[in-house]
């Protein structure tokens, strides 16, 4: 990982008949960066995490709840998540976000 590295996540998008596809792009002991793609009506029940969190939205829409803040997810958006913050997400249509984990 010293000389980093590119993809192309367009090219990474793969959208199971249901249900939620990742994939982990790069980790380690105080990052996670992974892809994923939820298909259309696919929920993220509420839960929390011991790292904060930022989702950027890639393609498709949904509603991301943030404690008490309902977020429209639409390509472009970025949303941070501080740790232990509950939250959910739900997918309105194929959904794609880059979910990155941070000490």
């Amino acid at each position: 990982m010293e000389k980093g590295f590119w993809k192309d996540l367009n090219e990474n998008m793969q959208f199971p008949k249901e249900g939620i596809f990742s994939t982990v792009l790069v980790k380690s002991n105080t990052y996670n960066y992974t892809l994923m793609c939820l298909t259309a009506g696919t929920n993220i029940d509420t839960h929390t995490s011991t790292k904060a969190g930022v989702v950027q939205v890639l393609n498709g829409t949904g509603t991301f709840k943030l404690v008490d803040d309902e977020i429209e997810m639409k390509q472009g958006v970025f949303i941070f998540v501080p740790k232990n913050a509950p939250h959910s997400l739900s997918a309105k249509e194929n959904l794609a976000i880059l979910l990155c984990l941070t000490e």
